[in-house]
């Protein structure tokens, strides 16, 4: 197992604010409005509901009593709630929450290490506009996913993976043999994008198609990572202004 903890960016020239703003945002959200994660009536207003989505209207369920087959406790699992905006604007506000600690933390991380360098090479609007555009259309990639595969259209879809995953796409194309430290078993270690980035979208793909268990065991919308990883590829280079400068020193958290 290893996960990244810095990369290469000497070569940055603009303070990366859009992105500071987006960690920032959900970051809060995820505290203020989601009360950690623990407010679920909140969580399931503004969360992206497949069904809904694809009828266009606003779909209010009752609380359900569910039973835990390990523990023997019965859990009420509060119904879908009634969303105050346009059901469509749930593909945006979807993006700025998350399911508990360790999903924002793992996102957080990805989009700080890895999304500067993107908007750098972009300037803030563009880089804007590509982060939500592709988180967009990673949500839409999951809806449409659940109606081919005929599953559950009622299940609340959250979090920034999506999005991320288009910032990891950019990056894999503008930075290919860019060094990204990852940290494996007890040390830190210099490895090419490409295998870094790589890695992780064969991990998504293979989930994605069922092959290590897939979003109906694991609860995670692999659909939605694939959607945004393929429009991350597809609308990078519309996005850039300028060839990206070759790095010269490690960002990091440590």
């Amino acid at each position: 197992m290893f996960f990244p903890i810095g990369d290469d960016n000497r070569d940055r020239q603009i303070t990366p604010i859009v992105n500071y703003l987006f960690i920032v945002i959900n970051i809060l959200v995820f505290i203020f409005l989601q009360d950690w994660g623990r407010d679920i009536h909140f969580t399931f207003a503004y969360s992206t509901i497949p069904a809904e989505i694809l009828s266009g209207r606003d779909i209010v369920t009752h609380a359900q009593i569910l039973h835990d087959p390990v523990t023997g406790q019965r859990v009420e699992m509060p119904g879908l709630q009634p969303t105050n905006i346009p059901v469509y604007l749930t593909l945006i506000t979807s993006m700025f929450m998350h399911g508990g600690i360790a999903h924002i933390a793992d996102n957080m991380l990805y989009l700080w290490i890895f999304g500067d360098n993107l908007e750098n090479s972009m300037g803030h609007k563009k880089y804007f506009f590509f982060y939500l555009i592709c988180g967009v259309l990673a949500s839409l990639a999951h809806v449409f996913t659940s109606l081919y595969r005929n599953q559950n259209g009622l299940i609340p879809s959250l979090g920034a993976s999506g999005a991320i995953s288009g910032v990891l796409a950019g990056y894999l194309l503008l930075f290919p043999t860019r060094r990204v430290h990852i940290w494996i078993l007890l040390g830190s270690v210099p490895v090419p994008a490409f295998i870094v980035v790589g890695l992780w979208f064969l991990f998504q793909l293979l989930n994605g198609l069922g092959f290590l268990g897939g979003e109906e065991v694991s609860g995670i919308a692999y659909a939605a990572h694939i959607g945004g990883f393929i429009a991350g590829l597809l609308l990078v280079k519309m996005f850039t202004n300028k060839q990206p400068a070759l790095p010269q020193k490690r960002k990091s958290f440590w």
